[in-house]
């Protein structure tokens, strides 16, 4: 079991706290026996949990944490208790070196500003980015960041988000040169802020990185598989992620109750089930759980607080990949390069 990726886990965030991280946890191990956990929390409500779960027996460390961090807590105050909250604790072992990534559930404000703090921004980045992946009708998810962040974000942090976010497509995706776009309100050149324009013209330019820039995309057209990175302000991320989460949810539930109606529907329920198995299955957030903080000198990923275990293994699976894949390397490397080409570009 010794020498895979070690993952530092909150339990204590999330809704389902200790025994929905460790049952994820659980389910993760039994995927890849390899993977090492380090869990901080309440040292009996996790030793209890821990009993349930046969294949947790070795390779888990848990270290005590006096506090957790509430739900409704300020970033502010939650920084101040970094070092005695599971969530604090989880994050400062990746800056320790004692783990590879650190997974929560818990407050995503709170998580951020804790690893931006901990952690510090990579060379060349001004802001890090929260990116997820999206279901769509294509043959591969799609990474879209910001998802809440970075409410306000200039034209070189949207440029940033790019590059991070196409180095996550191809470590996640095995995508080797992923299309990439801007979110705005129309696809044409004219339309746009400011700073969409001027993103889109340095990314233009930036033919020699490992991605396509595409240039913009509708809101409209994020499921359709047509774009690979989708890159926008955390505000306008934040809105699109909740909406297309809410709009699954609308159907499903129209769905549930359409076939509920009478006899026949339930009749057309039954011939139709395999189908709307496969629906609920594309629509479970749980099957695309686990957002990554990019542009960190370390791997943080935020798991819904909702999720199910399912969802945490998901979110466990994809920190393991990333640490695998070494994806702070690839993204340091890529801004280097772009870096090196805009300096250039300015001495001449």
């Amino acid at each position: 079991m010794a020498g895979g990726p070690r993952i530092a886990i909150d339990a204590m965030g999330g809704d389902g706290g200790p025994a929905a991280m460790l049952a994820g946890a659980s389910r993760a191990r039994r995927r890849d026996p390899t993977l090492q956990f380090i869990v901080f929390g309440d040292e009996r409500r996790v030793g209890d949990e821990l009993q349930h779960h046969g294949n947790l027996q070795t390779g888990v460390i848990v270290v005590h944490s006096p506090e957790e961090i509430a739900a409704s807590e300020k970033p502010t105050q939650a920084i101040r208790r970094a070092r005695t909250t599971s969530m604090g604790m989880a994050i400062n072992a990746v800056k320790e070196n004692q783990a590879d990534a650190a997974l929560s559930g818990g407050n995503t404000g709170a998580m951020m500003a804790m690893a931006k703090l901990a952690l510090r921004t990579m060379p060349g980045i001004d802001r890090p980015a929260l990116a997820a992946l999206l279901p769509t009708l294509g043959e591969t998810d799609m990474v879209m960041l910001d998802l809440g962040a970075n409410t306000e974000c200039d034209a070189q942090n949207l440029v940033q988000f790019a590059v991070m976010g196409a180095a996550y497509a191809r470590t996640g995706l095995s995508i080797a040169k992923p299309r990439v776009k801007l979110l705005n309100i129309g696809t044409e050149e004219l339309k746009g802020t400011d700073e969409l324009k001027e993103a889109a013209g340095l990314l233009r330019e930036a033919d020699y990185l490992p991605f396509r820039f595409d240039g913009f995309t509708e809101g409209d057209q994020l499921s359709r598989g047509h774009v690979d990175v989708v890159v926008t302000d955390g505000f306008s991320g934040n809105i699109a992620l909740k909406t297309a989460e809410g709009t699954a949810r609308f159907v499903t539930d129209l769905l549930r109750r359409a076939f509920k109606s009478s006899l026949r529907s339930k009749a057309g329920f039954a011939l139709s089930r395999p189908a709307l198995n496969l629906l609920k299955h594309h629509l479970d957030p749980n099957n695309h759980n686990g957002a990554v903080f990019l542009g960190l000198n370390g791997l943080v990923v935020k798991s819904h607080g909702s999720a199910t275990p399912k969802g945490v293994a998901n979110a466990i699976g994809v920190a393991a990949r990333m640490v695998l894949n070494d994806i702070t390397r690839k993204i340091g490397e890529d801004l280097d390069n772009f870096r090196a080409h805009a300096f250039n570009e300015a001495a001449q």
